[in-house]
């Protein structure tokens, strides 16, 4: 029975691993579909959200049949309640992914983004699909080097929203109200995805630590700790 139960926490974590790789894949498409008003992109997107949606609640059914029956305990217990958390999350993230493909259908065959800003979104969409492809190596590895590595990520996503947000509202901006509203939408769902991406860091830190109250700052320290307690490859073995 113990080896059943360590097979369904061992699922629950490649489930949250194959749900994020769809988040990338949902990124990448959405990221492109808004750049390059591909509406076909955007709808595909759309449609494949459902799908996202789908394997996290199978998720939240598995992660609480696990609690019911076989009353988890200790790092046991973490894995299942980061596994709760982290779905939803993810599901946000798609959710995201799936904001932005609906701007860029919205506005076919005109492109969604604005003159002026097409540089920043491009980079803000290239940010955004690199967290995601770290974070599914996150929850792969636990290697927190790659929490870190997010948020750092997010802090030049974050950075890049404040410049949209300066850009129109500036007096030197000439967008008309539909390109105004567009801009500040998709910066905002570019912002919210990287910061939903933070947050499972974070969990993912809980899960390795024990720490319920992660912020951005113990991401680093925790990456540095788990690094240092890591034998390297030149290590010497000792002698018998």
């Amino acid at each position: 029975m113990r080896e059943v139960f360590h097979q369904s926490l061992e699922e629950l974590q490649s489930r949250l691993a194959e749900i994020a790789d769809l988040v990338t894949v949902a990124i990448e498409k959405a990221t492109t579909a808004f750049a390059e008003s591909d509406v076909s992109l955007a709808e595909e997107v759309i449609a494949d959200d459902a799908k996202i949606d789908e394997l996290a609640v199978m998720l939240d059914e598995q992660a609480i049949e696990i609690l019911a029956r076989q009353q988890p305990v200790a790092r046991d217990l973490r894995i299942v309640i980061t596994a709760l958390r982290v779905s939803a999350s993810l599901e946000r993230m798609g959710d995201m992914a799936e904001h932005i493909a609906q701007l860029a259908r919205l506005r076919f065959p005109e492109r969604a983004i604005p003159k002026g800003l097409k540089g920043t979104f491009r980079r803000m969409g290239e940010l955004d699909v690199e967290i995601s492809r770290t974070l599914a190596e996150l929850l792969r590895t636990q290697d927190l080097r790659h929490a870190d590595a997010i948020r750092n990520a997010d802090d030049d996503v974050d950075e890049l929203h404040a410049n949209v947000f300066e850009k129109v509202l500036s007096d030197n901006w000439k967008g008309e109200a539909t390109a105004t509203v567009d801009a500040t939408l998709a910066s905002r769902y570019h912002e919210r995805f990287a910061d939903h991406a933070v947050a499972v860091a974070k969990k993912v830190v809980y899960l390795a630590t024990g720490d319920w109250a992660v912020d951005e700052e113990d991401i680093a320290l925790a990456a540095e700790a788990q690094e240092s307690e890591t034998p390297t490859e030149t290590e010497e073995t000792p002698e018998s």
